[in-house]
């Protein structure tokens, strides 16, 4: 099918021969596009939207033919959550407590801590109501709940947040794992050592403690000093090790006490050197192997991870390392746990774990739980994890019987017992825990029971739309002489799209202004049968109903006529143009044209017929084209166009742009032009309306008479101007002006302007034409509601000055004759001479205001400590002299850069002070060595007294940054660490000299103000940026287990 508008200028063809009176009904057939072609399936890759009769590609081909029934729906098999026979059954990850999960999932492996949990004394189980949800309090009834969950529930996978919950763990922020281990143990020790039953008193140590010494041999005398100690894990060192048995050795090693390490013997009764060595004297059931891949490194201050291979036995000879005993002691592995991931401060947390039952390898994660094949351990891609270029490291062969991992960060083994012992009993779920499994089971059966009946109904609904949409699109194509009915297309697109719901008809908003369907409207409707109408309205109502009747012949008619205007227009502008270029004959009438009007007339034209379409329109719907894309606009390709759109979006009337503002002929001749009549009476065709002036016709007297005053007010101002000038100059010119600094000494006296009148002053003498003259001095502004001054001396020399303007005697008499001055303000020079010394006062006139005074400089404090949304400025530096040249790379930097680094325009001749430009390039100014960087630059004295901008200029290297008073230091570094790439533990901060260092302090109580420069100064920049995860991690405070259930709160 044609494009769009290809179908519009097709379906209005024939108006360029046929006059509006003359139009048939076929004419009206052809604008309503009632006889253009249906397109078949396959023709169109989507919905033509110009033929009402395209009934293709509005989402009927996802409902023909046969469907798969599961696309009526988008519920889950609810059966795809229930847990597959002889499976284990996982646990949700509520954020970042992965580590949490495989710990979980250890411990429930444990048969021996599990069977003792089962013994636990839980009162509240066993008095619980059936008919309301179990809820534990503590963390033994907690752990308890969940194990007999993992055993016996129906659920592919269970939620752990009562645990989570009960031990105050923070759902959004990844823990230490190793220091969660530790605490959870002790935390179950303590709580079952409470209980009366000597086996659960015991069970932790049982299962996981062992026993060493600490053994201190002295040299000279051979007396050992042993310090027995439990442990309930061995930390060991990977650092530079290959393989466990390293790791062992080197935790076992002996140690040499020498120097002013040496060791107090008590039989010497003196230092001695000595040696040291960790002698293991018992081992645990359960032997866990905490291998220390998060180590604190120094140089950055933070932890980091090392991915370094580690290779680890299946089965473990633990005899030799045990102290005087030659027995066997044999473990085996049962789990390992494992962190992907690079960062110490991220990744993620699984678990490998042998199942005592079967010796079948698993592996948890979270929900996910995948069983190994051949009851091997396989660790899989647990090992890719994501290297840096200098972190490559290849992976070394293993033996028979050995692993290797760079992620694993714990190993546990169980301890081989005698054969009779080899297989593990089942362990059955206590009666009063089974119940509350079992309660859970059916809450679970009765959601898996809603859901599935939720599927099923929309099935069923589906395949009942299936079939009404099979019926009734094959009813809905209209034939051809018969009647028909339009809809909306939008409409039909809903009805066939099922995800939505399904509203009236609503043809409301094809109607035009006769209440029938207008010509634009009929490319967003589609024409179908009487009898696919009525089955439609019947079952979903909604209207107006538009038949053959609706087609609206006043519609078209006006269309037709604004065409042919349309046509004939591009005919009137060639002719206009070239009558206006020949010269007006003596004794031809002419009339006033506005130039602008007689550039954009055919635009103006175009907008008026377009107008008189649009009073057809409904709700101002514009179909056949915007202004600028008319048909007739671009017909002709005329030279004009550009200006004519320009022009003709600013002037809406013709010839309005030779009217002035009383409604008369403007008097500036040089906007109008003189036409001829022939001219004139063509545009008068298209303009009935415009305003017409003769030839002869005087311009406005009013504005002629104004602009006659506005002469003389000119004149009179530079007169004015003139005369103050000369009176003032210096004042004018900035020359020999007087100094608080340095008091002259012609004078005792100076006088007070506001710094404000001086400005307006100025401006006024620079273009007397275009301003109104200055005519009073309004010294109120610099007194406080007492009538008191509001400056002291001291303060004008800090900085107040800028508030004022300092007058010479002789200038105040002129500006005391020349302007009305409400009140008026001096400083005199009192000199006080005594026998000792002579001295120097100085007293304003009014006196100073002291209560405003103190209560000015309050305010002004509060204003600097109390601020909201202030800039200051971060410089680096380096040595303390120089700046930076470039900048790092910036991550994110605050809004107001972008703005300041749009530099004011400079006037011709002023150099910029922090820069020098030569033919080389850009050279940095360098600071004076002799005064510290870190001091915020202060304002030199400038040449003859003229006043400098005080807009803080930027270095290159300098970073603004968006700030509030209560904002912390430590919050401000990492603003720092976005803009500059540099950790908040390599930045030395410092402003004024004074260097800042509390981080939990405020800006505001350190003294930082808006407009600072801070200066910083970098230890050493970090080169990887890809590291800067961990970086930012840092920057917030690891409060680790604090306030949580493990730490007993």
């Amino acid at each position: 099918m044609a494009p769009r508008l290809q179908l519009e200028k097709a379906a209005w063809r024939w108006a360029e021969t046929v006059k509006p009176e003359d139009i048939t009904h076929e004419h009206i057939a052809l604008a309503y596009r009632i006889a253009l072609t249906a397109c078949k399936r396959g023709t169109c890759r989507r919905n033509c939207k110009g033929n009402p009769n395209c009934l293709v590609g509005i989402g009927e081909q996802s409902w023909l033919g046969e469907i798969d029934e599961n696309t009526f729906h988008n519920i889950d098999d609810p059966n795809s959550e229930r847990r597959d026979k002889n499976t284990f059954v996982g646990l949700t990850n509520l954020g970042a407590t992965c580590y949490v999960n495989t710990f979980l999932q250890v411990w429930f492996h444990n048969l021996e801590l599990r069977r003792a949990l089962y013994r636990f004394q839980n009162s509240r189980a066993e008095g619980h109501n059936m008919d309301s949800d179990y809820e534990p309090r503590t963390i033994c009834e907690h752990l308890q709940y969940l194990f007999a969950l993992l055993q016996n529930s129906n659920r592919r996978y269970i939620d752990p947040s009562g645990l989570v919950k009960a031990l105050g763990l923070d759902t959004g922020q990844q823990q230490d794992a190793q220091e969660f281990s530790k605490l959870f143990l002790s935390l179950l020790e303590d709580t079952l050592s409470k209980q009366k039953d000597p086996y659960l008193q015991n069970v932790i140590q049982q299962q996981f403690c062992g026993q060493f010494s600490y053994v201190t041999v002295c040299n000279k005398c051979g007396r050992e000093s042993p310090l027995p100690s439990r442990f309930y894990e061995l930390e060991l060192n990977i650092q530079g090790h290959k393989n466990l048995t390293e790791c062992i050795t080197e935790f076992l090693k002996e140690e040499k006490l020498d120097g002013d390490n040496r060791y107090y013997c008590e039989s010497c009764q003196s230092k001695q050197n000595a040696t040291r060595r960790i002698k293991l004297q018992s081992l645990p059931r359960t032997l866990n192997f905490q291998l220390m891949r998060f180590v604190f490194d120094r140089q950055s201050s933070h932890k980091k991870k090392l991915n370094t291979f580690i290779s680890f036995p299946e089965v473990l000879e633990m005899g030799p390392f045990l102290e005087g005993k030659d027995e066997k002691c044999t473990y085996e592995l049962s789990a390992v746990l494992i962190h992907r991931g690079v960062s110490a401060y991220s990744g993620h947390y699984i678990a490998h774990v042998r199942d005592a039952h079967t010796n079948d390898w698993y592996k948890f994660n979270d929900e996910e739980i995948e069983k190994m094949e051949g009851k091997k351990l396989q660790l899989g891609i647990e090992e890719d994890i994501a290297e840096t270029a200098k972190s490559q490291t290849r992976k070394p062969k293993c033996s028979k019987g050995y692993h290797c991992s760079r992620n694993a960060y714990m190993l546990v083994y169980k301890r081989q017992m005698g054969e009779e012992n080899q297989t593990e009993e089942s362990i059955q779920v206590p009666a009063v825990l089974q119940k509350l499994v079992e309660q859970d089971n059916k809450k679970f059966e009765e959601w898996c029971n809603e859901m599935s009946d939720m599927r099923k109904q929309s099935v069923d609904k589906g395949k009942a739309k299936h079939e009404e949409v099979k019926e009734l699109y094959e009813l809905l194509p209209a034939e051809d002489d018969q009647s028909y009915e339009f809809v909306p297309v939008e409409w039909l697109k809903k009805w066939l799209d099922d995800s939505t719901a399904i509203k009236e008809i609503d043809n409301s908003n094809f109607l035009c202004s006769h209440g029938k369907l207008h010509p634009d409207k009929v490319g967003e409707a589609k024409r179908i049968s009487p009898k696919a109408a009525d089955l439609l309205f019947g079952r979903y109502g909604g209207g107006p109903r538009l038949d053959r009747s609706s087609l609206c012949r006043d519609c078209v008619a006006q269309r037709c006529r604004v065409l042919r205007l349309k046509n004939q227009l591009n005919e009137d502008y060639r002719e206009v143009t070239n009558l206006a270029k020949a010269p007006l004959k003596s004794d031809e009438p002419g009339f006033w044209i506005g130039k602008a009007s007689l550039r954009s007339w055919r635009q103006l034209a175009l907008d008026q017929l377009e107008e008189d379409e649009e009073k057809t329109k409904h709700n101002n719907s514009k179909v056949n084209g915007e202004k600028s894309s008319s048909p007739g606009a671009k017909a002709d390709g005329g030279k004009g166009d550009s200006e004519e759109g320009d022009v003709s979006e600013e002037m809406k009337n013709f010839n309005e742009d030779i009217l002035c503002y009383h409604g008369g002929l403007s008097i500036l001749e040089s906007d109008r032009r003189v036409v001829s009549a022939e001219v004139w009476n063509k545009l008068r065709m298209y303009f009935p309306n415009a305003p017409e002036f003769t030839q002869e016709h005087e311009p406005c007297q009013h504005c002629t008479r104004l602009e006659r005053e506005g002469k003389e007010n000119e004149a009179l101002n530079r007169m004015m101007a003139n005369e103050q000038k000369s009176s003032l100059l210096n004042l004018f010119q900035e020359k020999n002006r007087p100094t608080l600094q340095k008091w002259p000494q012609e004078t005792d006296v100076l006088y007070i302007v506001p710094l404000y009148f001086v400005d307006e002053w100025k401006k006024f003498i620079r273009r007397p034409a275009k301003g109104n003259p200055v005519s009073s001095v309004g010294n109120s502004i610099l007194l406080c509601p007492h009538g008191g001054f509001m400056f002291t001396y001291d303060s004008m020399l800090q900085g107040d000055a800028q508030h004022i303007a300092l007058l010479w005697p002789a200038e105040w008499e002129v500006i005391n004759k020349m302007f009305l001055v409400d009140q008026s303000i001096s400083i005199r020079r009192i000199p006080e001479t005594t026998q000792e010394n002579s001295n120097v006062r100085y007293q304003t006139h009014p006196d100073l205001c002291q209560e405003c005074r103190e209560g000015f400089i309050f305010q002004q404090q509060r204003d600097m400590r109390e601020y909201a949304q202030a800039t200051v400025y971060v410089r680096k530096v380096i040595d303390k002299k120089t700046m930076i040249k470039e900048s790092a790379p910036e991550f994110s930097v605050s809004g107001s850069d972008m703005e300041e680094e749009r530099e004011e325009p400079k006037i011709d001749g002023e150099k910029d002070p922090d820069f020098s430009q030569t033919e080389g390039g850009a050279k940095r100014q360098k600071l004076n060595e002799n005064v510290s960087v870190c001091t915020a630059p202060t304002t030199a004295a400038t040449k003859s007294g003229i006043r400098r901008s005080t807009r803080h200029r930027k270095l290159r290297g300098e970073k603004a940054l968006i700030v509030s008073a209560n904002q912390t230091l430590k919050e401000l570094k990492i603003q720092i660490m976005h803009a500059f790439s540099v950790a908040p533990f390599d930045q030395n901060l410092s402003i004024d000299g004074r260097c800042l260092t509390d981080d939990s302090a405020t800006l505001g109580s350190l003294g930082v103000i808006p407009e600072s420069i801070i200066c910083l100064k970098a230890d050493e920049p970090i080169a990887d940026y890809a590291a800067m995860d961990d970086v930012y991690q840092v920057c917030m405070p690891e409060e680790g287990f604090k306030g949580t259930g493990l730490l007993g709160h």
